[in-house]
């Protein structure tokens, strides 16, 4: 399911883009979420990360300029169209990594190959990813971030090559909403085969110089996934 946002104050052109955009989601046969704001402030105030995001340059408070900054600054990935009256901005929006710059009026005929840019881009980006919750903070994180999860103490630990992150259920149920990549090598550990660089006795090397226990009975199906992993040049041996 795409996000996707269109920043508009101008009611009657935020209609025309919003059909538009919206036959080119069913012409395209894409499940999205359309949501339609006056102002940019409101994505800065919901957290919001969409997939996509057609800004207008001249908004009321902040400009979509500066909003994608600020989005950009917060470690946003949304691919952005801008469309604007004035084509003075068009360098500045190329820095801000926007896929194309779009004058007014906008037709068919100039968004669509446009959005389909657009949309091969979020789909070559999108990885699987766990929603992780504490207290009243949402996080999504990316699969791929996590070297490893371990029971310690009462809690569970989401270790990624930065931070650890706590997960508030049972690895059992963390084991269950992550990916192949992922082994059961433990009772206590969930370990991501893409970053394990050997083994020792008893225990996986990982990247980073971390070690995470091996189970005895998993020893066997441990050093399969390992050989399955060097096959597939996933992994090297240290």
């Amino acid at each position: 399911m795409l996000e996707v946002v269109i920043c508009e104050d101008d009611p009657y052109f935020a209609d025309s883009l919003s059909k538009l955009t919206e036959a080119y989601l069913q012409e395209k046969k894409l499940a999205a979420n359309l949501t339609v704001c006056a102002e940019g402030e409101h994505l800065l105030q919901a957290g919001a990360m969409p997939d996509l995001i057609l800004m207008d340059i001249k908004l009321p408070g902040k400009s979509g300029m500066e909003i994608m900054e600020k989005l950009r600054q917060r470690g946003s990935i949304s691919q952005v169209i801008f469309i604007t009256a004035y084509p003075e901005h068009v360098f500045h929006a190329f820095d801000l990594d926007a896929v194309h710059y779009l004058l007014k009026p906008v037709d068919a005929q100039k968004l669509y190959p446009v959005m389909d840019k657009a949309v091969k881009r979020i789909l070559s980006k999108r990885e699987p990813c766990l929603l992780v919750t504490g207290g009243a903070e949402m996080r999504r994180l990316s699969m791929k971030d996590i070297l490893y999860c371990e029971v310690f103490g009462h809690q569970v630990l989401i270790h990624t090559a930065v931070e650890e992150l706590p997960f508030p259920d049972s690895l059992d149920s963390l084991e269950e909403r992550l990916d192949s990549r992922f082994f059961r090598c433990h009772r206590s550990y969930l370990i991501n085969m893409d970053y394990v660089t050997g083994k020792e006795a008893g225990a996986a090397k990982m990247v980073g110089g971390d070690t995470v226990l091996i189970a005895r009975r998993r020893e066997k199906e441990f050093v399969k996934r390992l050989f399955d992993s060097c096959e597939e040049g996933e992994i090297g041996w240290n």
